[in-house]
Protein backbone atom coordinates (compact mmCIF):
# COMPACT_ATOMS: atom_id res chain seq x y z
CA UNK A 1 0.00 0.00 0.00
CA UNK A 2 1.83 3.15 -1.16
CA UNK A 3 1.11 6.29 0.79
CA UNK A 4 1.31 10.11 -1.11
CA UNK A 5 4.78 11.63 -0.23
CA UNK A 6 3.32 15.05 -0.41
CA UNK A 7 2.03 14.29 3.30
CA UNK A 8 3.38 13.64 6.51
CA UNK A 9 1.65 11.14 9.07
CA UNK A 10 0.59 10.74 12.56
CA UNK A 11 0.97 7.27 14.57
CA UNK A 12 -2.66 7.46 14.99
CA UNK A 13 -3.35 7.49 11.55
CA UNK A 14 -4.17 11.18 10.26
CA UNK A 15 -2.52 12.66 7.62
CA UNK A 16 -1.55 16.22 7.22
CA UNK A 17 -0.87 18.22 4.06
CA UNK A 18 0.53 21.60 5.25
CA UNK A 19 1.25 24.31 2.52
CA UNK A 20 3.08 27.38 4.68
CA UNK A 21 0.69 28.37 7.90
CA UNK A 22 -2.30 26.64 6.28
CA UNK A 23 -3.41 23.22 6.10
CA UNK A 24 -5.66 20.15 5.63
CA UNK A 25 -6.12 16.65 7.88
CA UNK A 26 -7.72 13.39 6.87
CA UNK A 27 -7.00 9.86 8.15
CA UNK A 28 -5.17 7.71 6.00
CA UNK A 29 -6.30 4.62 3.84
CA UNK A 30 -4.74 2.13 6.11
CA UNK A 31 -7.13 3.95 9.00
CA UNK A 32 -10.54 3.69 6.35
CA UNK A 33 -9.21 0.29 5.66
CA UNK A 34 -9.26 -1.40 9.24
CA UNK A 35 -12.26 0.51 10.28
CA UNK A 36 -13.77 -0.82 7.37
CA UNK A 37 -17.63 1.06 5.72
CA UNK A 38 -17.55 4.77 7.51
CA UNK A 39 -21.18 5.50 7.86
CA UNK A 40 -20.45 8.67 9.99
CA UNK A 41 -18.19 11.13 10.58
CA UNK A 42 -18.27 13.45 14.01
CA UNK A 43 -16.25 16.91 12.27
CA UNK A 44 -14.84 19.74 14.84
CA UNK A 45 -16.54 23.49 14.28
CA UNK A 46 -14.70 26.16 12.27
CA UNK A 47 -12.98 28.40 14.55
CA UNK A 48 -12.43 25.68 17.08
CA UNK A 49 -8.46 25.64 18.18
CA UNK A 50 -7.24 22.22 17.99
CA UNK A 51 -4.23 20.95 20.08
CA UNK A 52 -1.56 18.69 18.57
CA UNK A 53 -2.27 15.41 19.86
CA UNK A 54 -5.77 16.10 21.34
CA UNK A 55 -9.36 14.56 19.89
CA UNK A 56 -11.05 16.56 17.56
CA UNK A 57 -13.85 14.64 16.35
CA UNK A 58 -14.58 10.38 15.53
CA UNK A 59 -15.61 8.20 12.37
CA UNK A 60 -18.29 5.72 12.98
CA UNK A 61 -18.00 2.13 10.91
CA UNK A 62 -19.91 -0.58 10.73
CA UNK A 63 -17.61 -2.41 13.28
CA UNK A 64 -16.18 1.16 15.77
CA UNK A 65 -16.20 4.02 16.60
CA UNK A 66 -12.70 5.57 16.63
CA UNK A 67 -11.45 9.39 17.94
CA UNK A 68 -9.63 11.56 15.76
CA UNK A 69 -6.37 13.13 16.67
CA UNK A 70 -4.83 16.33 15.54
CA UNK A 71 -1.88 16.09 14.11
CA UNK A 72 -0.47 19.91 14.71
CA UNK A 73 -2.20 22.75 16.54
CA UNK A 74 -4.21 25.20 14.91
CA UNK A 75 -7.11 26.86 14.39
CA UNK A 76 -10.04 24.92 12.24
CA UNK A 77 -10.71 27.57 9.31
CA UNK A 78 -13.31 25.04 7.24
CA UNK A 79 -15.24 21.72 7.42
CA UNK A 80 -15.67 19.21 4.75
CA UNK A 81 -19.85 19.69 5.27
CA UNK A 82 -19.98 16.82 2.26
CA UNK A 83 -18.94 14.09 4.91
CA UNK A 84 -22.04 14.71 6.64
CA UNK A 85 -23.67 13.07 3.92
CA UNK A 86 -21.61 11.16 2.48
CA UNK A 87 -19.19 9.67 4.65
CA UNK A 88 -18.29 7.08 2.48
CA UNK A 89 -16.17 9.01 0.67
CA UNK A 90 -13.38 8.23 3.01
CA UNK A 91 -13.74 4.94 1.88
CA UNK A 92 -13.20 5.83 -1.62
CA UNK A 93 -10.76 8.27 -1.50
CA UNK A 94 -9.09 8.57 2.36
CA UNK A 95 -5.61 10.08 0.86
CA UNK A 96 -7.85 12.72 -1.07
CA UNK A 97 -10.35 13.13 1.24
CA UNK A 98 -9.84 16.37 3.98
CA UNK A 99 -12.28 16.63 6.98
CA UNK A 100 -10.77 20.06 8.34
CA UNK A 101 -8.54 22.76 6.93
CA UNK A 102 -6.89 25.07 9.32
CA UNK A 103 -4.45 27.90 10.38
CA UNK A 104 -1.20 26.97 12.39
CA UNK A 105 -0.81 28.84 15.59
CA UNK A 106 2.57 29.65 15.56
CA UNK A 107 5.35 26.67 14.60
CA UNK A 108 3.87 23.53 13.54
CA UNK A 109 4.75 20.35 15.63
CA UNK A 110 4.88 18.58 12.46
CA UNK A 111 8.88 17.30 13.60
CA UNK A 112 6.59 14.60 15.53
CA UNK A 113 4.96 13.26 11.96
CA UNK A 114 6.31 10.43 9.76
CA UNK A 115 7.17 10.90 5.91
CA UNK A 116 5.16 8.38 3.47
CA UNK A 117 8.27 5.56 4.31
CA UNK A 118 8.50 5.88 7.99
CA UNK A 119 4.13 5.92 7.51
CA UNK A 120 4.42 2.66 5.66
CA UNK A 121 6.90 1.10 7.97
CA UNK A 122 5.51 1.58 10.52
CA UNK A 123 2.37 0.37 9.95
CA UNK A 124 4.26 -2.78 8.67
CA UNK A 125 5.71 -2.90 12.13
CA UNK A 126 2.13 -2.56 13.81
CA UNK A 127 0.17 -5.38 11.53
CA UNK A 128 2.75 -7.61 11.42
CA UNK A 129 3.15 -7.78 7.55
Amino acid sequence: MGYPTDLQYAKSHEWLKLEGSTGSVGITDYAQASLGDIVFVELPKVGDAVKAGAIFGSVESVKAVSDLYAPVSGTITEINEALATAPETINSAANETWIYKFETTGEPESDTLLDAAAYEQFVSEETGH
